[in-house]
């Protein structure tokens, strides 16, 4: 068995393509219409063939509550890994991103955390 398709809950997908794309660097994969909605997923430049992040459309009452409850209790709704962190966390404040929680060291790894503007927290982690 294997990963191939992660969903992350989005308020807006539009503005979650622009934030994923644009300031954090993911690349597009799939953008289907699909009504309403868009099956939307992005990869990793340095993994194009890798695992897909689907923006999924938060549309759902419980989608809606799982979503604002994680964020409400600090909780990120997933992690990304990255090389260097102090040099992740530096180009993402240049860039307008809003972090909870400054890199801190936590065994062997150190992590930060940023808020998406799409209703999430996100952590970046980087292992030792």
């Amino acid at each position: 068995m294997k990963i191939v398709v992660t969903s992350l809950f989005v308020d807006d997908q539009a503005k979650a393509q622009s934030f994923y794309h644009y300031v954090l660097g993911f690349e597009p994969k799939h953008d289907v219409p699909m009504g309403r909605h868009r099956w939307l997923t992005l990869t990793s430049p340095n993994d194009p063939n890798g695992v897909e992040l689907l923006l999924e459309p938060n549309s759902h009452p419980a989608a809606q509550a799982y979503q604002a409850a994680i964020k409400a209790d600090g909780i990120p709704a997933t992690s990304f890994a990255v090389r260097d962190i102090q040099a992740e966390y530096t180009r993402l404040c240049a860039a307008g991103v809003q972090f909870t929680q400054p890199p801190t060291a936590m065994g062997p790894v150190t992590v930060a955390v940023f808020d998406d503007t799409c209703g999430n927290l996100i952590q970046i982690a980087q292992r030792h």
